[in-house]
C-alpha cells in the first residue's frame, strides 16, 4: 500500500444514496440524505433532532489548501496522510467538551468513520466569529501600519509583534456576501463591529439582539476550554474561527450550536511554549505550511499577491511538494490530534471502501 493510497482526495463521488448535487468545499464534501432516509436514521438512532430534520453526511478529505489553492506531492500524493482524520478528531474532540462543560451542542450527531460525520442541517448565523489572543498575522500588519480600531475595539500604542493582548479580541467577519447593510461593504469576509451586528440583527440572521450575547458568551467560553487544555500540553492558542448556527431539538426548542470544524490547526494558529518562551515562533497549525511554501518559491510574492491569482494556481498545479514536506505537514496534524485526544490516530489504508462499506452495512445509505 502506497503513500498515495492511503490519502482521501477525492471524496464527492462516493455512491451514498442522495437526492441533491454533492456540495464540495475546498476539504469536505456534504451529501444531503433523502427526507425518508433523514427520518429513519433520526428514529434508528435517537438523535436529539426534530423528526423532520435534514441530515447529511459530511466526508472530510486529505486535501491541503492554502493561499486559495490546492497542493500535492511527489509520487501521486493529492494530499497530506492523516490530515482529514486529525481535523475531525480535534474537532470533536473540542465539542465533545464543549456539551460536557454545558457550553453548547454541535451540528455532529454521529461518527461512523474517522473521516465521516452524520450532521443535521443548521440555518448559520451570516458572522465568521474570529477571536484573538495574541497580536500575529494580518492584525499586526495593520497594527503596524497605524491602525487602532478593530472591529469597533481600540487597541492600545506600544503593543509589540506576537505579544498577548490585554485581552480576549472577537473580530468577526461577514460570511458570505450581505446587501444593504450600512457601513458593510457587499463582499465577503468584511469585518464587522458589534454596533454593526445588533443594528442589523436579523440580516446576520440572529433571531434577537440576546442571541449576541449568547454567540458571544460561547465565543469566549469555547475559546478558554480549548487554550486551557493546550496549555497542559505546554501549547499557545493564539486565534481561531468560530462559526454558528440555529437547530431544533426533539422537543421542539430552537437553540444556537457551534458548526463547522473548531480549534483544529486548519481554523487557529497554535504555537509551541518552550519556544516561544525562547523568542521563537513554532507553528502547529497550517501556518506553518503557508511559511514552509512562501520559504520553499523563490518569488513568495505570487502567493501574496492577489492579483497573481493565475501564476499562483499555476505555480500549485505545476509543482509536486517533496514528500519529506508533505510529510512534515502530516507529522504536525496527526502528533497535534494525538495529544489532544489522548489516543493513537487511526489512519486508513484504504478509506474510500471503508466508508462505503460503513455507511452500507450499518446505515443503509449506500445504493
Amino acid at each position: 500500500m502506497s503513500l498515495a493510497d492511503k490519502v482521501l482526495a477525492v471524496n464527492n463521488d462516493l455512491p451514498i444514496r442522495s437526492d441533491e448535487p454533492v456540495h464540495s468545499g475546498k476539504v469536505r464534501s456534504v451529501y444531503w440524505l433523502t427526507e425518508a432516509d433523514s427520518r429513519r436514521l433520526i428514529a434508528e438512532h435517537n438523535y436529539d433532532v426534530a423528526p423532520d430534520s435534514p441530515l447529511a453526511i459530511m466526508v472530510i478529505s486529505d486535501r491541503i489548501s492554502a493561499f486559495e489553492c490546492i497542493w500535492h506531492g511527489e509520487g501521486g500524493i493529492q494530499g497530506v496522510p492523516g490530515k482529514g482524520a486529525a481535523l475531525n478528531a480535534i474537532s470533536n474532540q473540542w465539542f465533545k467538551m464543549f456539551r460536557e462543560q454545558g457550553l453548547a451542542d454541535s451540528h455532529i450527531l454521529d461518527v461512523p468513520h474517522p473521516l465521516v460525520w452524520i450532521v443535521q442541517k443548521a440555518k448559520p448565523v451570516m458572522i465568521e466569529a474570529i477571536c484573538r489572543q495574541y497580536i500575529t498575522g494580518s492584525m499586526w500588519r495593520s497594527y503596524a501600519k497605524g491602525e487602532r480600531d478593530f472591529c469597533g475595539i481600540s487597541l492600545p500604542d506600544g503593543l509589540e509583534k506576537d505579544q498577548a493582548l490585554p485581552e480576549l479580541l472577537i473580530t468577526p467577519s461577514t460570511k458570505g456576501i450581505l446587501k444593504d447593510i450600512p457601513g458593510v461593504p457587499e463582499v465577503d469576509d468584511v469585518n464587522v463591529s458589534r454596533a454593526d451586528i445588533v443594528n442589523n440583527y436579523e440580516r446576520f440572521q440572529f433571531k434577537s439582539t440576546a442571541d449576541i450575547d449568547v454567540y458571544e458568551k460561547l465565543l469566549s467560553e469555547g475559546f478558554d476550554v480549548i487554550s486551557q487544555e493546550l496549555a497542559k500540553l505546554d501549547q499557545i492558542f493564539i486565534d481561531t474561527k468560530f462559526e454558528f448556527g440555529y437547530v431544533t431539538d426533539k422537543a421542539g426548542n430552537e437553540k444556537l450550536i457551534y458548526m463547522d470544524e473548531v480549534g483544529t490547526p486548519d481554523s487557529s494558529r497554535i504555537w509551541d511554549g518552550p519556544s516561544y518562551r525562547e523568542g521563537k515562533i513554532v507553528e502547529n497549525s497550517k501556518e506553518g505550511f503557508r511559511q514552509l511554501l512562501l520559504n520553499h518559491f523563490p518569488d513568495p510574492d505570487i502567493l501574496l499577491d492577489k492579483n497573481r491569482m493565475e501564476e499562483r494556481l499555476a505555480l500549485a498545479a505545476d509543482n509536486a511538494l517533496p514528500e519529506s514536506v508533505i510529510m512534515e505537514v502530516s507529522n504536525t496534524y496527526v502528533s497535534l490530534a494525538e495529544k489532544i485526544t489522548g489516543e493513537p490516530l487511526v489512519i486508513s489504508d484504504n478509506p474510500k471502501a471503508e466508508i462505503i462499506q460503513i455507511l452500507g452495512e450499518k446505515y443503509g445509505l449506500i445504493d
